[in-house]
């Protein structure tokens, strides 16, 4: 179990380092460059936009720690270990398929949101790539969650001490 703890807890990490990077990109597409001297600002574009970089941002952060407290809790959850290997690799996967859906889906006509044409905008190779590792971790992390507050839920001090 330990082990499974130090590799969500370092890939929560690095989901959170890029989540940082996002913060960067919506800086540098919220002033149009970055500014090397006050008031000299070296202009170049950025893909996207300022509210997909905000949820790349704050999304990718919010998923890093997701990983981090699930890695911290993992002992509490009284796990088959088979679940937990399940919980550890779902957790991670979740993370970084997200961060895959957040970078991609602010370059795609139609956030990423649909394999086709949508309200958002026209569909494209990009929006099919945010889309496909995104997809299953909706479902992945709804289930997940129920598994872990399962776990955790029926292992109460009275159920302990009848075993």
């Amino acid at each position: 179990m330990e082990r499974y703890q130090y590799l969500m807890i370092g890939h929560g990490l690095l989901v959170i380092l890029v989540a940082m990077l996002a913060g960067f990109m919506l800086m540098f597409h919220l002033v149009g460059g970055i500014e090397v001297w006050p008031g000299t600002i070296v202009a170049f574009s950025v893909y996207g936009t300022s509210e997909g970089w905000v949820r790349a941002h704050s999304g990718g952060t919010m998923n890093g720690l997701l990983v981090v407290v699930m890695a911290i809790v993992l002992p509490k959850l009284h796990l088959s270990p088979r679940l937990q290997t399940w919980t550890a690799w779902g957790f991670v996967y979740i993370a970084w398929s997200f961060t895959v859906f957040y970078w991609l889906g602010n370059a795609a006509g139609n956030r990423g949101l649909t394999f086709g044409d949508s309200q958002l905008g026209a569909s494209d190779w990009i929006g099919v790539l945010a889309f496909l590792p995104g997809l299953p971790s909706v479902f992945l992390t709804v289930v997940l969650l129920w598994i872990a507050a399962r776990g955790v839920l029926g292992a109460t001090p009275a159920a302990e001490e009848r075993t």
